[in-house]
């Protein structure tokens, strides 16, 4: 199946690694995702059109100049932890709330949208263990109606698009049931493949892999997302996990037992596991083990992916490399005709920008192939449309 013509290359920007490269190496990027605004900034009341009510790492017309004419730059909002979207969703009074704040930050920061990162609505977040599901299952009603609110108050002119789970024992709110409820407030989905093995887990997984990867990818199209709305999800970056000195990893470590990742009790973060980017320096702990992972790790063909176990050491590695990223595009991207990709992040990559080559390569090549569609130029000018319609 074909990829759409007017593809999206979606690159979310950091906080914690706020590098851009040259112009030529980010070119074909069609939007740039600013992370994170926290969600608890919209549920204020009484807000004014002043700097310090809209706090960023960095600003919106800087970020225009680093990129291509044309390339939508939009704030996402929330991220990992961040409880501030429980709050806005509560009721019809908060959810409006919600959202005209999120209006008038869009209209004070000059952004073209929001991209909305609930993790997740439904149960399953960072809290899981304070706050068990049942709780929060009115959540899953109440998500396709916040998203509502904002698209209400943004207008049809401006982007939204939303961070959505890679596992589908997350997927609470995003079934046959919800997702058409979602999709009229949504312009696309980034669907987060990557942080498939975490330390909920108690085996060793590709974290980013192929096979996993291309589950997710089904799962939301069987739940009625259209491919054209769907980006598949990369990382710029690395995880580690301890194994179990008895956990089998001799006999093969993919599949073997792990070392508790986390607390039974409260789900804190038991320091068995990480990630570092390939920005970052390694941790002198880790830093013999990566190495031997950098000169002798392999890829797993039966489930799509980069790894490595240390004997030694006791700890997994698993990462995607130049190689892994170009696999995914003709077994996912292209075979199930999604309609973009992107990445968590951009200078996560540098300074050798070796990931982002590789996921720029095979973006362009899906261009070329639907005949040179021009992502960026497509929604650009879509964008464009849109808002001259809200101007008649």
């Amino acid at each position: 199946m074909p990829m759409v013509a007017s593809a999206r290359y979606v690159m979310y920007l950091t906080g914690q690694h706020n590098i851009v490269p040259e112009l030529s190496l980010v070119s074909g990027i069609t939007h740039v995702a600013l992370a994170f605004m926290s969600a608890g900034l919209f549920n204020r009341p009484n807000l004014t059109d002043h700097e310090a009510d809209w706090p960023l790492f960095t600003a919106v017309g800087a970020v225009r100049s680093r990129f291509a004419e044309g390339t939508a730059i939009i704030i996402a909002i929330g991220g990992w932890g961040d409880p501030g979207f429980s709050e806005a969703a509560a009721s019809q009074t908060s959810q409006e709330l919600f959202a005209q704040n999120v209006k008038a930050m869009v209209d004070y920061t000059g952004a073209d949208g929001v991209d909305i990162d609930w993790e997740y609505p439904g149960g399953n977040g960072e809290d899981y263990k304070r706050a068990p599901n049942p709780e929060k299952a009115w959540e899953v009603t109440a998500y396709p109606q916040l998203l509502s609110s904002i698209r209400s108050a943004l207008g049809p002119s401006k982007i939204i698009s939303a961070a959505v789970p890679g596992l589908p024992r997350d997927m609470l709110a995003f079934t046959k049931d919800t997702i058409p409820l979602i999709a009229p407030s949504l312009d696309f989905y980034n669907i987060m493949t990557y942080d498939l093995a975490n330390r909920r887990d108690n085996i060793t997984k590709h974290h980013t892999g192929l096979v996993a990867s291309l589950t997710a990818i089904d799962a939301y199209l069987s739940a009625g997302v259209p491919p054209e709305k769907a980006n598949l999800g990369f990382a710029f970056y690395v995880k580690w996990f301890k194994t179990s000195p008895d956990g089998g990893c001799d006999i093969n470590p993919i599949g073997c037992k792990t070392t508790p990742g986390e607390d039974p009790a409260t789900g804190a973060d038991l320091g068995q596991t990480g990630a570092f980017a390939y920005h970052d320096d390694v941790p002198t702990n880790l830093a013999p083990s990566f190495r031997k992972a950098l000169a002798h790790g392999r890829y797993d063909a039966e489930g799509g992916g980069y790894y490595y176990w240390d004997a030694a050491e006791r700890i997994w590695w698993t990462w995607d490399t130049a190689e892994a990223i170009a696999r995914k595009f003709p077994a996912i991207v292209e075979e199930r005709g999604l309609g973009g990709v992107f990445a968590w992040g951009l200078g996560e990559d540098a300074m050798e920008w070796v990931h982002l080559k590789a996921l720029t390569a095979g973006y362009r090549e899906l261009e070329a192939t639907d005949g040179g569609g021009g992502g960026r130029a497509a929604a650009f000018e879509s964008l464009a449309a849109a808002r001259s319609r809200d101007e008649l």
